[in-house]
């Protein structure tokens, strides 16, 4: 399976708020910088609700077309961008792409002005990475990717299970799936690799999700994917991660539980 978006429409409506305050403005004021004149195309790969055009469109400069690709038609009728609009008011323009990143061809973003991505990279293989990567190069504009995990995450308070079931997530983030191993936390330091390599400039930037009492919900559902995930990956954790789940709800039901979830966003853009 090669779809791009792996994402439920209620999933990305209950993390927007964390996303949103993660990503890494300075990082969008670089972009806008980078921008030719209006009007400017801009191609949001594994689009999912449009989360990215409505964080980013408005720190941008206009008039803008987005052109957003997903692997997955049904997501995409859960579009939210009635009232998105640039730098200066205007309503952005949109269309939509159904497409696998196994499809992605070279010229791709053709006439593109810039390409985005958000949660995407981790959940790629490393062959379409390249084929993200190549396109971007042919096309010669700068590629915004926030969000990317990095496979670090810190719960306060401390839990002696924390370590073991934070490997064996971030195996399963790595799993084959379907004859796709994904890229899960290498994902970022391979996109730099590969832009760097073939003489881009490129910045990065830390862009955790900081959840405490008022993320309960997220909080909750991220936790229960995130020891499922390990579950999966490590049956033997049973009955030992049932008891650190139970430990852990406890303590969120009491306000008392606070995570960070790192995240990396990479701007790269040619010399």
């Amino acid at each position: 399976m090669s779809a791009i978006s792996t994402a439920t429409p209620d999933w990305l409506a209950l993390r927007a708020a964390a996303d949103d305050t993660a990503r890494a403005t300075e990082l969008a004021s670089v972009l806008a910088r980078l921008l030719p004149p209006g009007p400017v195309v801009l191609h949001d790969l594994g689009a999912g609700t449009g989360g990215m055009t409505r964080w980013l469109a408005p720190r941008l400069p206009g008039p803008q077309q987005w052109v957003l690709h997903d692997g997955d038609a049904e997501i995409l009728d859960h579009l939210d961008l009635e009232t998105v609009a640039d730098d200066a008011g205007r309503r952005v323009g949109v269309s939509v792409v159904v497409e696998d990143l196994e499809d992605l061809s070279t010229g791709a973003f053709a006439g593109a002005s810039a390409v985005t991505g958000s949660a995407l990279l981790d959940v790629v293989t490393r062959e379409e990475a390249g084929r993200i990567v190549a396109a971007c190069l042919e096309a010669g504009v700068p590629a915004l990717f926030s969000l990317s995990v990095t496979g670090v995450v810190i719960l306060d308070p401390p839990d002696a299970l924390d370590a073991a079931i934070g490997r064996a997530f971030n195996d399963h983030q790595r799993r084959d799936a379907d004859g796709r191993r994904m890229l899960g936390p290498d994902a970022a330091p391979l996109l730099i690799r590969l832009f760097t390599g073939a003489g881009w400039r490129v910045r990065s930037a830390s862009t955790p999700w900081h959840l405490g009492p008022a993320d309960a919900a997220l909080t909750a559902a991220w936790l229960d994917g995130w020891v499922g995930a390990a579950l999966e990956q490590r049956p033997e954790f049973e009955p030992a991660a049932e008891d650190y789940l139970a430990r852990r709800r406890v303590q969120l039901a009491a306000g008392a539980l606070h995570v960070t979830v790192s995240h990396q966003d990479v701007l790269a853009w040619p010399r």
